[in-house]
């Protein structure tokens, strides 16, 4: 009878599973501080995407980890058609055509400095970072991208993302856009992912405040007038009242993004014996898609998925 009634129901459509890759063959490294979560060479990442798509998964979301020899100011590897990235696209695509895959688009795992964004005189320069995020979209695009992801939460990137994507004929290739991603401590253990941490400082210059509200409705509608097809909050569990804010002003889809350290709270707790994970996972990502999320990015993907099948 609950089930009957029930006013949401998850399903393994609802999420999209990020996914850390490195260069190398073979390789399934766990990150320390996401436990049975890993950074993945292409071969064991294509495995693991049909893996995925069987669970009934439909989208994924890449991140890479770039070589520090590689890594510059001005994110110059970002752009290498040849790059692990752009060859990551390429390997999934063949792989497993029918999976949506979507890319990060942002400057941080290729800096030097570790900030989404150039930088001069150690401020984030944001016209000149726009103009990189836009051809980085174009070449994710070239390489099979159905969605690009900008991140990095510059001013006017997603109209110069729109603008490049048009003009270079990939006139359906998605923007999913975060739109509204708060300067958070949960992020942390992403950054050890990708060893992406800033340099110096912090991200409180383009990422939003997490004291505020009306303005995460602000640069969400100015994404989609922009040309956004998707919208972001990030983080997810702590901003369920900004999910529910956006979700109702706007007609387009909202995606939340389950972050690292809301995964990573879920199983230290887990490990000390003071949750049950699976009634965890199910109830946190059942909140999210409440508050109003009709895509859930989470590093519980799969085992949601699994979860849900029994």
């Amino acid at each position: 009878m609950r089930s009957l009634v029930a006013e949401t129901v998850l399903t393994p459509s609802d999420f999209i599973a990020p996914l850390f890759i490195i260069e190398g063959t073979g390789i399934k490294e766990e990150i320390s501080s996401m436990q049975n979560y890993y950074r993945m060479s292409i071969d064991t990442t294509v495995a693991e995407v049909k893996e995925l798509w069987h669970l009934g998964i439909k989208s994924v979301l890449l991140f890479i980890k770039c070589k520090d020899e590689l890594k510059d100011n001005k994110g110059t590897e970002a752009l290498n058609p040849d790059g692990l990235m752009q060859r990551s696209i390429k390997a999934i695509k063949d792989a497993c055509p029918g999976m949506v895959v979507m890319t990060d688009v942002a400057l941080d795992p290729f800096s030097t400095y570790g900030h989404d964004g150039i930088v001069e005189g150690n401020q984030i320069v944001n016209d000149p970072t726009v103009e990189v995020l836009a051809q980085m979209s174009v070449s994710h695009a070239l390489a099979g991208a159905d969605i690009v992801a900008p991140s990095d939460m510059m001013d006017g990137r997603i109209r110069a993302i729109r603008d490049a994507l048009e003009s270079s004929g990939f006139t359906n290739t998605g923007i999913m856009a975060y739109s509204a991603k708060y300067a958070s401590c949960f992020y942390g253990p992403f950054r050890d992912a990708l060893d992406s941490a800033p340099g110096f400082g912090d991200k409180k210059t383009y990422q939003m405040d997490y004291s505020n509200r009306r303005e995460a409705i602000k640069e969400t509608l100015m994404d989609i007038e922009e040309g956004a097809d998707i919208v972001m909050v990030k983080p997810a569990m702590a901003y369920l009242d900004i999910i529910r804010e956006v979700r109702n002003v706007v007609q387009v889809p909202v995606s939340a993004y389950h972050v690292s350290g809301e995964y990573a709270m879920i199983k230290a707790a887990t490990k000390m014996g003071w949750l049950d994970e699976n009634k965890a996972i199910l109830e946190s990502l059942t909140s999210i898609k409440r508050a109003g999320a009709d895509l859930i990015a989470t590093y519980f993907a799969k085992a949601a998925a699994e979860l849900l099948a029994m």
